[in-house]
């Protein structure tokens, strides 16, 4: 009981963070109908100046790091981006109410990476003094990547098939290169993996301590709020399709995030893989993407509706997994390690 207990004030200590602070006020001024706006334009810098604030300082640590020891952690990211889709992929194919791409969507995006969502994790990891391998972060596209070609691939393959049998001509389908480049690409990648270069090949330490580091907490707290204001308009367009994109969306970041926290585990045993890094493998899991994610599926799978997986993310994914998905693991990570 006393262990019961311990973790669940740990757990609810944890929401005094500010960045879940501010992701809950977002949501409150939205609810209570205010008209303030975030230009989208400070939201795109505040996202590219985090990203390459993760990307500088875990290109400084590879430097430095053990290449065997990533290996383990890489591969176990990639396993967790498969199976997310497949299991999503099969819960979505047992609710006949479900259009088949649209679920295959949905499980994509919920295997790839919310970029806004790891950046939270690490202000608040290192708020609890928590160390992790700055190279952890770098897991991202490892994950990211194989989700979405997976679901994008599963989708092309069942409309080819649904085509065929009605007498339909297929349209040119979408190719694994294809949607790598487009995912490298994407703004969130091209800053993360940019930033990882630099700080790999350049002298960035001046840089990173002098402008990057420094507004990485006020930048942060800018992207929550504006995310908790989204996350509520979001829960509009969810309203208009099935209620079990919102089941799906309240369970599956707690679920997959146990997957990574329990692969993380066996990384940890095995190759010492540290427990902070246990815990940004958990929400690299439990997240969802909200900035490569939505345009990657938008042109792979053109015919999927973008209001059940966008609106799941971002209205009930995202809150879930920093507001609950964060404080939870943490906890567990204080109370296992």
């Amino acid at each position: 009981m006393d262990i019961i207990l311990d973790f669940a004030i740990k757990f609810i200590t944890q929401f005094q963070s500010p960045a879940l602070a501010f992701l809950i006020g977002g949501m409150l001024i939205a609810a209570l109908g205010s008209k303030l706006q975030i230009p989208n334009a400070i939201y795109q810098f505040a996202v590219f100046m985090l990203l390459m604030r993760i990307g500088i300082s875990g290109g400084m640590e590879i430097k430095d790091a053990n290449l065997i020891d990533m290996l383990l952690p890489a591969l176990m990211t990639i396993i967790i981006g498969v199976v997310i889709v497949v299991l999503g992929a099969f819960l979505f194919s047992r609710i006949k109410s479900i259009k088949k791409e649209d679920g295959l969507a949905t499980a994509g995006l919920f295997g790839a990476v919310s970029a806004s969502t790891l950046a939270a994790a690490m202000s608040i990891l290192e708020e609890h003094s928590m160390t992790y391998e700055a190279w952890a972060p770098a897991l991202y596209p490892f994950m990211d990547i194989p989700a979405l070609i997976l679901a994008i691939v599963l989708a092309n393959l069942y409309l080819s098939k649904k085509n065929a049998a009605e007498g339909k001509e297929s349209e040119t389908p979408v190719t694994a290169w294809s949607i790598i480049t487009d995912s490298l690409r994407s703004a969130a990648l091209s800053a993360l993996l940019l930033g990882m270069a630099l700080g790999l090949f350049a002298n960035t330490e001046k840089v990173f301590e002098g402008f990057y580091d420094p507004l990485f907490k006020g930048l942060l707290s800018i992207l929550m709020l504006t995310m908790g204001m989204e996350a509520y308009t979001r829960l509009k367009e969810l309203r208009k399709v099935a209620h079990w994109f919102a089941v799906y969306a309240l369970c599956a970041p707690i679920i997959h995030g146990l997957i990574g926290f329990g692969l993380g585990y066996i990384a940890h045993v095995t190759v010492g893989f540290s427990p902070g890094g246990v815990v940004i493998l958990s929400i690299l899991a439990a997240s969802s993407s909200d900035v490569s994610g939505p345009p990657t599926l938008r042109a792979g799978i053109p015919t999927a509706n973008p209001s059940c997986y966008i609106g799941a993310s971002t209205s009930i994914g995202t809150p879930i997994a920093i507001a609950v998905c964060i404080p939870l693991f943490i906890a567990m990570a204080e109370a296992v390690f």
